[in-house]
């Protein structure tokens, strides 16, 4: 039996502040999950040749290839959850890896015959995960912005919610009860 949840770990450290969050998040949605773990994958390069087989796979209908396997994973999920610490104006870039091998014309989305994007994912609700050390300087757009921008207007999920905790490395804070805040107000 397939696993409703796709939990998609964009975390490093083994320490993350934002896997506590995710994993705290998991536990209220009580669904059994399948983790994606980003730091252990290793994408295919996205160059010419990649792009040209790539489309070709698509222009002759076999989305069944495994150079879909992870589009079709992303798509058949009922709820996705993805924990991305926030670091240098954005997330770790093999989440931008993973979107670029999710993101396939007849697997994940297609065009109107208005040349609009249509999302073909199950996914009802999509859930971004993060952490900050720092407040003044976090535009949504860089991060989160980004991937709910990518889940509405391409694949077709329109409930995207963040969970954040921020502040967390800033003189004088308290860490724990920032991030026991945030699992607290988490709403599923």
């Amino acid at each position: 039996m397939e696993k409703p949840v796709l939990f998609i770990n964009a975390c490093v450290r083994k320490e993350s502040r934002t896997l506590r969050l995710a994993e705290s998040l998991l536990m209220k949605l009580g669904e059994p999950f399948e983790e994606i773990c980003l730091k252990d994958v290793r994408f295919p390069v996205v160059d010419e040749d990649f792009l040209k087989r790539r489309d070709e796979l698509i222009a002759r209908g076999e989305p069944d290839n495994p150079i879909f396997d992870i589009s079709r994973q992303f798509t058949q999920a009922e709820i996705i959850v993805i924990a991305a610490p926030y670091w240098d104006l954005s997330f770790p870039s093999t989440l931008k890896q993973y979107f670029e091998q999710v993101s396939a014309v007849g697997v994940s989305f297609t065009y109107t015959p208005e040349g609009f994007p249509a999302g073909l994912c199950r996914a009802k609700k999509l859930y971004y995960v993060t952490t900050a050390g720092g407040t003044a300087y976090i535009p949504e757009e860089f991060g989160f912005g980004y991937v709910k921008a990518l889940a509405q207007k391409y694949y077709g999920i329109q409930d995207v919610r963040l969970i954040k905790a921020e502040g967390l490395d800033i003189v004088g804070a308290d860490p724990e009860a920032i991030l026991r805040a945030a699992e607290d107000s988490m709403s599923v």
